[in-house]
């Protein structure tokens, strides 16, 4: 094996680190609060922390499994757009918005396992993506909305 499929390997290694990383930390957000704390708008807009938590699944569902596995919103029973992915209602919980977002998790880590970061998927609606900068993309929005759950949380906390 020579040294620059170490850098490959190595690059794959870390990018899975890291959105595995925001993917436990955005979950963390909701640890010890109540069902009415999860919910509760801090800011003037619908987001809460189980808000979050839910578009972030939605967002890993859209990536993973239609732009790497080609399947339309429609056939995967996604909302339509982003601002309708925070909406929370009255049957989700702490408990199973965590859990649909495990096993969103779950089926992204799955969907990509046997391809190389250099793979073209062709689900994205503006055309062809590398699986490298689906990563990337999935990386940049996790760690945007784990800032605004942290600040959430912070603020839920010091009431």
């Amino acid at each position: 094996m020579g040294s620059f499929d170490v850098l490959v390997d190595d690059e794959r290694t870390q990018l899975e680190a890291f959105v595995e990383e925001y993917r436990c930390a955005i979950e963390a957000t909701l640890d010890g609060l109540s069902e009415e704390q999860v919910r509760r708008r801090l800011v003037s807009s619908a987001t809460t922390l189980l808000g979050l938590l839910k578009h972030v699944t939605w967002m890993q569902r859209v990536w993973f499994e239609e732009c790497v596995g080609g399947r339309s919103r429609r056939a995967l029973g996604l909302v339509q757009s982003p601002d309708e992915s925070f909406r929370v209602t009255a049957d989700d919980t702490a408990a199973s918005v965590t859990a649909a977002h495990q096993e969103a998790c779950a089926t992204a880590r799955a969907a990509v396992a046997d391809l190389p970061l250099d793979a073209v998927v062709t689900g994205h609606r503006r055309g062809p993506r590398t699986l490298r900068w689906v990563y990337l993309q999935v990386l940049r929005e996790l760690a945007q909305h784990c800032g605004h759950a942290d600040i959430l949380r912070e603020q839920l906390l010091a009431e």
